[in-house]
């Protein structure tokens, strides 16, 4: 007994020992997984929300919920508003909205460009060679100008068919019907009640006259013309182009670079409206065009 009373101060200490060891091998390996698990939050850390304004026209609809798309699939999170374009301007000027996906210059736009040209980053154009103007469905053979409307009966109501009352183009043609001194009315409405209205008026071969522009999918699914305007109030061709808040570019980098490469030709932008409309769902219909064109997607984003 006294022999194991001699040893027992050894063994315990032995065993503190051992102990001591054992709780820094543990203290190492958890340190160790902490910073692993810190490494993989930081990989997986929300990349930030990006706030896009969209305008009710078809490519704008089109554009905003493709890039939602993309851009949910990178990482970010994507906010689509719905305004007019009055206040897409302010609220892209003021720093509420980041991105607006459709700028017409050098002329349907101008008076917000003027107005805000200090105020907001203006981007690179994304689609060439619009065109706004007045069309009419393609049996209407008599009628192929501006001029032509002029003193005709083909128009028994004297109306014209026209979208938001805010819209640039529902102030140009005010100017069409003074300077062409047409004795005709502009009917505000909205963009789907004016295609509506059209479908109506086209199956039964009947006369009607609308506000349009190109690019629109309605071009593909209706056999329409633009009538000339040899007076050129509606102006000439122009390009559509993104805009940002300032800062963004500071902020968000790789999404400003992204948005910079983007670029639709008419058979590509034709194509994603078509599906959206075909779809009946603006989400449902961009999906579908995505996967279907994720070569030119990966050419946009690439790093």
């Amino acid at each position: 007994m006294k022999q194991w009373r001699k040893w027992l101060p050894a063994v315990l200490l032995g065993i503190l020992l051992t102990l001591a060891a054992c709780g820094g091998e543990s203290g190492e390996d958890a340190s160790n997984g902490n910073e692993n698990e810190g490494e993989n939050a930081e990989t997986s850390e929300e990349k930030g929300t990006v706030r896009i304004g969209m305008n009710n026209w078809a490519e704008n609809v089109a554009v905003s919920n493709m890039w939602k798309l993309v851009l949910e699939e990178k990482g970010y999170t994507v906010e689509l508003e719905q305004v007019e374009k009055g206040f897409l301007y302010e609220a892209l000027s003021s720093g509420d909205l980041d991105i607006g996906m459709e700028i017409w210059l050098p002329n349907t736009d101008k008076a917000f460009y003027e107005k805000y040209k200090e105020d907001i980053d203006w981007r690179e154009t994304w689609y060439e060679g619009t065109k706004l103007g007045l069309a009419v469905p393609s049996y209407m053979e008599d009628v192929n100008s501006i001029e032509d409307l002029k003193g005709s009966d083909a128009f028994p109501d004297k109306q014209i068919v026209g979208i938001d009352a805010g819209a640039s183009i529902m102030s140009l043609t005010e100017e069409v019907i003074n300077e062409y001194d047409l004795d005709y009315t502009l009917a505000a409405s909205s963009e789907p009640t004016m295609i509506t209205e059209l479908k109506s008026s086209m199956e039964s071969e009947e006369p009607i006259i609308a506000t349009l522009w190109k690019p629109h999918w309605v071009f593909s699914e209706m056999d329409l013309k633009f009538l000339e305007d040899p007076k050129n109030v509606y102006g000439d061709s122009e390009n559509i182009s993104y805009a940002a808040r300032k800062g963004l570019e500071e902020d968000q980098p790789q999404v400003v670079k992204w948005f910079d490469n983007f670029m639709l030709n008419d058979d590509e932008l034709g194509s994603l409206m078509a599906s959206i409309n075909e779809a009946g769902d603006a989400q449902e219909g961009a999906q579908k065009w995505v996967d279907e064109h994720q070569d030119l997607i990966d050419e946009w984003t690439k790093e």
